[in-house]
């Protein structure tokens, strides 16, 4: 079978792909080597799928449903694994080879995760708007438990570290967001002085990360996973269907009021939430607008101008 990567995973890599990587190019092989080793037998690759790793449905020796991920070592692969065998299928996608190691194939870099097969069409985003948030948080709250006492995640501090370079870099190019960067860091820095909690975070979290499941009704997938406050992984939820909200003549309204039922259900500071909600959505649209998604970008800039 031909592993054709989607154009949505070819579009987002190759916004994001160091010069010289090649990653795109090795991908049908290293996935072929891949089903071999593991004697899978292929039924299709997912589309659109995702936008930092191939996803291949498949099935085990035994017939049993799976799903292959393959990414690139960028994409943090080796963390992902470990934040699911942490999880153990606690609110998020299982490991079906949890004696796999690292799941690096040889000699390549990529990252190589065999996963339970989840529902990959149905998402927590076909639900009515105020059904999808309850059962997103619902998800994310099972998530958050204490880190391993060793353990090789990004902080919350880190991640943003690097984020805020790049912020400032954006602003110093473009005078129209600098005051929206300027907010954004200032909050970050007041957060960052007195974090209330350590926790394993999902990292990327949003409606579209929750998928239907048979063991639970929803469990979440794809984690970029981060140790910190747990406002942090909220802050991404909050402006799920960002478009609607940009949309609606009462969008600012809604989303003040969208922080404060989320901070109240999940027992979270409100303020801390709407700060990383702030920082989140500002880092989110410098970075689109440096990729050139400019619609992205001016909904992200307008959603952050809210807060």
């Amino acid at each position: 079978m031909a592993f054709e990567p989607p154009r949505r995973l070819v579009r987002a890599l190759g916004e994001t792909a160091p010069d010289g990587d090649d990653w795109l190019a090795k991908l049908p092989e290293v996935a072929e080597r891949a089903v071999a080793r593991r004697e899978l037998a292929v039924e299709r690759v997912q589309v659109p799928g995702g936008r930092s790793s191939l996803v291949v449905l498949v099935r085990t020796a035994e017939g049993a449903p799976a799903v292959l991920k393959l990414a690139p070592r960028r994409a943090r692969p080796g963390s992902e694994r470990a934040a699911l065998a942490h999880w153990g299928g606690r609110g998020a996608v299982q490991l079906r080879d949890v004696e796999g190691g690292v799941g690096v194939a040889e000699g390549t870099g990529e990252g190589v995760l065999l996963l339970e097969r989840l529902h990959p069409d149905v998402s927590v985003r076909s639900l009515p708007e105020a059904k999808a948030l309850l059962e997103a948080a619902g998800t994310l709250r099972r998530l958050w438990v204490e880190p391993p006492a060793s353990h090789p995640f990004e902080t919350v501090a880190e991640r943003t570290g690097r984020q805020a370079e790049a912020m400032r870099a954006g602003a110093a190019a473009d005078a129209e967001i600098a005051p929206l960067v300027d907010a954004a860091l200032a909050a970050r820095a007041e957060l960052l002085a007195e974090p209330p909690e350590r926790r394993l975070l999902h990292g990327t979290f949003r409606q579209s990360k929750v998928l239907a499941g048979d063991r639970m009704p929803w469990l979440a997938v794809g984690p970029d996973p981060v140790v910190g406050e747990s406002a942090f992984d909220l802050a991404r939820l909050v402006r799920d269907r960002v478009e609607d909200l940009i949309a609606q003549p009462s969008g600012a309204s809604t989303t003040r009021r969208r922080i404060k039922r989320l901070a109240e259900s999940l027992e979270v500071d409100q303020e801390r939430l709407r700060g990383w909600t702030l920082f989140r959505a500002v880092e989110s649209g410098v970075r689109a607008r440096r990729v050139g998604r400019e619609q992205d970008a001016e909904l992200l800039l307008e959603f952050a101008g809210w807060l």
